[in-house]
């Protein structure tokens, strides 16, 4: 079955058997500390990993069909997008306890997920065409104050997948997938929210530390568009690697990376430029398929790039720069959205 065909059926493949890897340890990497979250979408579970031994060292059943996942502020928790069900939960980082589960409402279907420095959770709802803003959490009942409570915001589109928020908190933007746009929500007044259509199935975005420019990966298309992020104007158009299914920023702000599933590489961009300015395998495009590369995280530092690779049960550690894949940690489950802490 070609990948392009057989990827939009990938949640189909829960039942079946992941191709397996080996995951014993391997040498760490000099100063590697903190831990790693991996939400397995096909044995609906969240997991711990030790970045500094390399080794898994919790694992609890999550829910079903979990996605992407984002931590705390002070690093105390995780957001887990339950895509499969309706709610948005929330786990200690510490011991994986869960805290408290909020609720989105009947066909939710949560993905992208972002944990604001103000405080709020943010998530599509893609069941929904939405946005929603949560608010407090994670409320501690002392003040009115300090309740929880949710806002949402429709997009108006198809299959509002990923997103993005500004650093004020006042803007956030969408891929939809199924509408071949991207979207812009003021989430402050009551301006209706703005669409332009980007590309062939838009889905990762993120946006510069400035928040000055809007980056968009475009699966179908096989490019990168950099934005102007309050007209969606694009900038600059950037060919990249075959099916970037995702696009992270490096948190420097120097380099935007798009995780190219179709051939099993990383796409390096030059943000100053706007040029694409080498490339990383991970694995060879014969792997790729196996291997299912997905979600890409950067650790704070810049210095490594966490690579889920789904279908074979492993995360990839990368050495941003010389490219070497430094050693692939435990992903059981389907590994797909991930978060570190250190």
């Amino acid at each position: 079955m070609p990948l392009r065909a057989g990827w939009l059926a990938l949640p189909l493949l829960a039942a079946c058997a992941p191709v397996s890897e080996d995951t014993s340890v391997q040498p760490t990497p000099d100063k590697v500390s903190g831990a790693l979250f991996v939400a397995g979408k096909f044995g609906n579970t969240l997991a711990k990993v030790d970045l500094a031994t390399g080794e898994e060292v919790l694992r609890v059943d999550s829910c079903a069909n979990p996605h992407e996942l984002a931590t705390s502020p002070d690093d105390k928790h995780v957001a887990l997008a339950c895509y499969g069900g309706t709610t948005v939960d929330i786990f200690r980082t510490s011991d994986l306890q869960k805290v408290t589960s909020i609720n989105l409402g009947d066909g939710a279907r949560p993905h992208g997920i972002f944990w604001h420095p103000n405080g709020s959770l943010y998530s599509t709802a893609e069941g929904h065409q939405a946005v929603y803003h949560i608010i407090n959490p994670i409320p501690d009942g002392s003040h009115r104050a300090h309740v929880q409570r949710t806002l949402k915001y429709e997009t108006g589109q198809r299959g509002s997948h990923m997103l993005a928020v500004s650093p004020d908190g006042t803007t956030a933007w969408t891929t939809d997938l199924g509408s071949r746009t991207v979207t812009r929500i003021d989430l402050v007044t009551s301006r209706p929210p703005m669409s332009a259509t980007i590309g062939e199935e838009p889905e990762g975005i993120a946006l510069t530390p400035d928040g000055e420019t809007l980056w968009v990966s475009a699966r179908g298309s096989d490019m990168a568009y950099a934005l102007e992020p309050q007209s969606l104007k694009r900038i600059k158009d950037v060919p990249v690697g075959d099916f970037p299914l995702r696009i992270v920023l490096r948190p420097q702000g120097d380099y935007a990376v798009t995780s190219d599933l179709a051939d099993g590489g990383l796409s390096v961009i030059d943000t100053a430029t706007g040029a694409m300015v080498r490339s990383i395998a991970v694995s060879s495009r014969e792997e790729a398929e196996a291997k299912t590369q997905v979600t890409i995280l950067f650790s704070p530092d810049g210095e490594r790039i966490y690579v889920a690779e789904t279908m074979a049960n492993t995360i990839a550690e990368v050495d941003f720069d010389s490219g070497e894949v430094l050693r692939r940690l435990p992903g059981e489950g389907g590994g797909d959205g991930i978060a570190i802490i250190e």
